[in-house]
């Protein structure tokens, strides 16, 4: 029997789930067996898990599940060096040079653990099973916008920290409300460039931006693939980013584009990956989070701040759970078969990033 233990999330402002109460009652429709973690900030109640007839576990006590267990999460493990001889299903953020990456793989090795890394679940084809893009990208726009607005309105960098919203219309609305203060002051509405505009992420920035009334420039792999410059970043007030960090990505802003002219303030760097080599944003070193959201690059005329949350879709928890749940949940039907399919081809990436290990 398959023994899936969904674990409570370990990092702060995190408070979506990757498999819904219905998610679980479908898998023990299967012949699951499903264990689901309390949690003192998961969006969906443990009520509704509870009444699936699952088993209910402690928050945080997956290190003594039992040893077939898979245990699931979303965000990656805190840094630590205990061995891990589970396989774990999460966003581990270790196969592309990230800082943490080898001690996290590290401590798979030391205790004959797997990783399942969810960036890595692909269809035969290579697409991503499942992904948070659509709202990454719709949070880190809004955020974005609410970094803008802040700027206009006085309210420096570190003294506009991010709340978490119950839905979509919640947060349009307040950003509307924010935006029309911002104007009072005599400024024009802001215009963005949004860099990956026809994948998940950039139609979830550009419907968040055009929602309130923006003029959204769309650019995607035609508009950059002369590899720079791009002095046309520089000449909107707000830049979206929204491609991955990997080999062959250009460099969008240099760090040269903190001493020229530009109307550029504002950068949410919604793949934000500061670790990587090929991060095509290297003006800053750091995440940042929905406490401190953004990094001031420049003090400049105008200052140019950079956001860079990497779990922006827990701005509308409910909404991006329910979603990513819906994505997920053939897959994780298929855990009964983990060494096949979509499960065997993250096993693969996962034993060939072992063995690189020095």
């Amino acid at each position: 029997m398959t023994h899936l233990w969904v674990r409570a999330e370990q990092r702060g402002n995190e408070q979506r789930v990757g498999i819904t109460p219905e998610g679980v009652q479908s898998l023990m429709a299967d012949g699951f067996r499903v264990t689901v973690e309390e949690s003192s900030s998961r969006a969906l109640p443990i009520a509704a898990y509870r009444a699936t007839g699952c088993e209910i576990a402690a928050e945080g006590s997956w290190p003594k599940a039992p040893a077939d267990a898979i245990i699931f999460g979303l965000k990656e493990l805190p840094v630590g060096t205990s061995p891990l001889p589970h396989r774990h299903i999460m966003f581990g953020h270790a196969f592309k040079g990230q800082a943490d990456g080898p001690a996290l793989l590290r401590r798979f090795k030391a205790g004959g653990g797997t990783l399942y890394d969810l960036e890595y679940l692909t269809d035969e084809t290579g697409r991503r099973v499942a992904a948070f893009g659509y709202w990454a990208g719709f949070a880190g726009a809004a955020i974005a916008l609410m970094v803008w607005t802040a700027e206009q309105l006085g309210k420096g960098p570190g003294r506009h920290k991010v709340d978490v919203y119950p839905g979509r219309d919640k947060l349009i609305n307040s950003l509307k409300e924010n935006l029309a203060q911002a104007l009072e002051t005599g400024r024009s509405k802001p215009d963005a460039i949004v860099i990956g505009a026809l994948g998940r992420v950039g139609t979830g920035a550009s419907n968040c931006l055009e929602a309130l009334g923006l003029k959204v420039t769309k650019w995607d792999m035609a508009e950059t693939a002369h590899g720079g410059p791009f002095p046309e970043i520089l000449a909107h007030d707000i830049f979206v980013n929204c491609i991955l960090a990997n080999e062959g990505v250009p460099v969008f802003v240099p760090k040269s584009a903190l001493e020229s002219p530009r109307r550029l303030s504002v950068i949410a760097d919604i793949s934000c990956d500061p670790g990587s080599p090929y991060n095509p944003i290297p003006i800053y070193d750091h995440a940042t989070s929905f406490d401190d959201p953004v990094i001031r690059a420049s003090e400049g005329n105008p200052p140019l701040d950079v956001m860079a949350i990497d779990n922006l879709p827990s701005m509308l928890p409910v909404e991006s759970s329910v979603d990513y749940a819906a994505q997920l949940l053939p897959s994780l039907r298929a855990l009964s078969n983990i060494e096949r399919g979509v499960w065997g081809r993250a096993q693969d990436i996962f034993k060939k990033k072992i063995s690189e290990l020095d």
